[in-house]
C-alpha cells in the first residue's frame, strides 16, 4: 500500500515520536557544544515545570566570541539535521545567547552572567510550595 492510498484510507505512516526527536536533537546539541570546547555543559528537564520546552541546556563560552560561535555551531548542526530555530536572541552583544530549538531552549553565557542569572537553581528547585492561605479580617 503506498503512503498516498494509506492517507485515503484514514492509515498514514507513524510519525516520528517527541522523544525520539527531542533525544536525536539533544545529542546534535551536545555534539556541537563538546566540539567547540563549551564550558560546564548542564541539561536540565523541564517537562512538567513548563509548555515552553522540554529540555534547558545551559553553557558557558570563554568570551563573547566563543559564546556567539557556540550558539552558531548549534544552530549549524540544528539546520543540518532538518531543525530551524524558532528564534535566537543575543547574538549582537554576545554574553548570552538563548536559540530556541523547539522542545529543547539552548542558554549559551558568559560565566560572569550565568552566575548572576543562575538559571540552573531557578529550574532546578522544581515547583514552589503552595503558599498558606491567609484571612483577611475586617
Amino acid at each position: 500500500m503506498t503512503t498516498r492510498t494509506a492517507a485515503r484510507r484514514g492509515k498514514t505512516s507513524r510519525p516520528r515520536t517527541k522523544a525520539k526527536g527531542s533525544a536525536a536533537l539533544l545529542r546534535v546539541v551536545l555534539a556541537a557544544l563538546e566540539d567547540m570546547k563549551a564550558v560546564n555543559v548542564k541539561v536540565i528537564d523541564v517537562r512538567g515545570l513548563t509548555d515552553v520546552a522540554d529540555t534547558l541546556v545551559i553553557a558557558s563560552g570563554t568570551s563573547d566570541r566563543h559564546v556567539r560561535s557556540l550558539a552558531d555551531r548549534v544552530i549549524e548542526q540544528a539546520k543540518a539535521s532538518g531543525v530551524r530555530p524558532l528564534g535566537i536572541e543575543g547574538e549582537r552583544e554576545g554574553e548570552w545567547v538563548l536559540v530556541d530549538l523547539q522542545d529543547i531552549v539552548l542558554h549559551v553565557m558568559l560565566p560572569r552572567v550565568r552566575e548572576f542569572y543562575a538559571l540552573e537553581r531557578l529550574w532546578e528547585a522544581g515547583p514552589a510550595a503552595e503558599a498558606p492561605a491567609h484571612t483577611v479580617q475586617s
